[in-house]
């Protein structure tokens, strides 16, 4: 089977996601007495430390789909993506007016990133059951 277009882009998008949302989970951390109405437990080291298992579920979910375990590789990695969006909470706790710029730009640029991510990986599901069904 040839490789789509959001196959072929699925490693570039992973790594804009991953660098996106590190640098809101960066800005998060090293901020955080900044961002208005976080819990007041978070800590610096507890945002890094939650970007570490957010990042393992991406890794596992690519490395099944590499491996050939497509449907699993592509739930983790539909779940990966839905993290992205999580950044979006923010505006739960105060009005996009509360954040400074840096914040929203952080925020926005993850759940871009995530937002193409999850597109890409919908649509190699898609392809895949296709192309299975005999329909592609």
């Amino acid at each position: 089977m040839k490789a789509s277009i959001a196959e072929r882009l699925l490693p570039w998008l992973l790594i804009a996601y991953c660098a996106a949302s590190f640098v809101h989970f960066s800005h998060n951390a090293e901020f955080l007495a900044d961002y208005p109405n976080l819990p007041p437990g978070w800590s610096r080291l507890g945002v890094y430390l939650a970007w570490v298992a957010v990042q393992m579920i991406g890794v596992l979910g690519y490395v099944l789909y590499r491996r050939g375990y497509f449907v699993v590789g592509l739930l983790a990695l539909a779940i990966y993506a839905g993290q992205g969006f999580d950044g979006l909470l923010h505006y739960t706790r105060a009005p996009l007016s509360a954040h400074t710029a840096a914040m929203n730009l952080t925020i926005w640029t993850e759940v871009v990133a995530a937002a193409a991510l999850f597109v890409a990986v919908v649509r190699i599901g898609v392809n895949r059951m296709r192309v299975r069904r005999g329909i592609a």
